[in-house]
């Protein structure tokens, strides 16, 4: 299998090349040649998510990794999970299960994908005997999660970019606490998206970098993490039903990689009946499957703070793959011309969408509401994006056939101030958070600044 932009310039990659390259060189997003169909009856005998990942992943790495050394690799990728089969599925009626991902070292789902991407880095710089920078903005979780996986590896410097303000205490010093000397973590005086922009700039002038120095993607535009998310959307529906009836999942999301990859998982054959896209205030997606409305509009910060982006990037791979049948050209012109122009599509073609989303946007209020709600009827604890998309269901709920699978996306424990608002206490706090309250910050603040974030990865590489 090899693999191609979605504005069909840059083509003909193996897995490796797109591992290492990220965001491809005409600006779009990779996606494969085609899409690999699973074997249904081998897959709903297999029992851990370690077996599901070790058939799943191999079907996009044959173009540059031997089976036998995926499978080694796998063998010894996720780490320090709390749950021995790294994740639990809890039914909290007839109906609905929550499928719950936090179980990892930072207690987001976040772990999956970038264990994964982090351990074929490393595979791939030990084997070039080269090194590399990870270059991220976080609103949340994705900053952690990167920093944890690629923490030990030496030939890996992470420079992670946190907008100052609105994430909470223990998200931030998950990454500012971090004892390491290849951790660099840099608050910025600028919301979530001066620091993306900084981040694509530095993608694109890679000026800090070393000779023969990697400049790593690691958030969802790199198709490594959407093959890690495959991985759960397959295991949990083995779990429930034996991958037997269509499923609803019902998705919290900000950039749509979650929700790509479960589209992704249905076209490989999981059975899937609608995919809830639930969004917080920050609503492009649900305005675009609403209104046919794809419009960039000023970022709200919210209680769930890993949402609140104003465009999602991951998007584009859908509107290729789902609504253009792979027309690259006309992509192409649509993206090149957003934000500046919105996306509308033709009605006819929009209106495919209604065959497998639904969509719901969901206040501040009602995601309180809806975390003190749950507790009352289930007695389960839920954080403010696992609440969203659970809103999102009830709202929906007359649209709904079969079983519905929410995600729960971060332990809760990870907002203190938000439980405390809608008047709930966890009996039972991780230990990885728990001590991370205490521990001492280590962080460099530097205006929202090209130039001066620049200059000091160049002092610190």
């Amino acid at each position: 299998m090899l693999f191609h932009s979605t504005r069909g310039q840059d083509k003909d990659k193996t897995f490796e090349q797109i591992l290492m390259q990220g965001l491809a060189d005409d600006g779009g997003l990779f996606m494969p040649d085609y899409w690999p169909k699973v074997d249904i009856e081998y897959l709903k005998n297999l029992e851990s998510f370690i077996d599901v990942a070790k058939y799943i992943v191999p079907l996009y790495t044959g173009s540059s990794f031997k089976k036998e050394d995926v499978i080694e690799l796998l063998n010894n990728t996720w780490h320090n999970f709390e749950e021995q089969d790294l994740i639990k599925i809890t039914q909290i009626k007839q109906s609905t299960s929550i499928l719950e991902l936090y179980h990892g070292p930072t207690a987001a789902f976040k772990d999956f994908g970038l264990q994964l991407a982090a351990a074929f880095f490393n595979k791939t710089l030990q084997t070039q005997n080269k090194t590399a920078i990870v270059f991220g903005a976080t609103s949340g979780d994705t900053g952690s999660a990167a920093i944890d996986a690629c923490k030990d590896f030496e030939v890996i410097k992470s420079f992670i970019l946190i907008p100052h303000g609105n994430m909470s205490e223990i998200q931030r010093k998950q990454m500012t606490t971090v004892q390491s000397p290849n951790v660099h973590p840099i608050i910025v005086d600028g919301t979530f998206d001066d620091c993306q922009d900084i981040v694509k700039n530095g993608f694109k002038q890679r000026s800090f970098l070393k000779k023969n120095q990697y400049l790593l993607a690691v958030n969802s535009i790199n198709w490594v993490r959407i093959i890690g998310q495959i991985c759960y959307y397959f295991y949990s529906a083995i779990k429930i039903n034996k991958l037997s009836k269509p499923l609803n999942f019902s998705v919290p999301t900000g950039n749509f990689g979650n929700v790509f990859a479960c589209y992704a998982a249905s076209k490989m054959g999981m059975p899937l009946s609608k995919i809830i896209v639930a969004v917080n205030s920050n609503d492009i997606l649900y305005r675009f499957f609403k209104n046919n409305d794809y419009s960039k509009k000023t970022v709200s910060e919210t209680i769930s703070p890993s949402m609140d982006i104003s465009v999602a990037s991951n998007f584009e791979r859908l509107i290729y793959d789902f609504f253009l049948n792979s027309n690259s050209e006309l992509c192409n012109k649509l993206y090149n011309n957003f934000p500046e122009i919105s996306i509308k599509l033709e009605d006819s073609i929009w209106k495919k969408s209604s065959e497998l989303f639904l969509s719901h946007s969901v206040d501040d209020d009602a995601t309180i509401k809806c975390m003190k709600s749950f507790y009352e009827q289930h007695g389960f604890i839920i954080d403010p994006h696992t609440a969203v998309a659970a809103h999102a269901v009830n709202r929906l709920e007359e649209e709904l056939m079969n079983e519905t699978v929410i995600l729960s996306t971060a332990h809760p424990a990870k907002f203190p101030n938000i439980l405390r608002n809608a008047d709930l206490k966890l009996k039972n706090i991780p230990k990885r958070l728990d001590e991370v309250k205490n521990k001492k910050e280590v962080a460099v603040n530097i205006p929202s600044s090209d130039k001066l974030i620049f200059e000091y990865i160049i002092k610190h590489n």
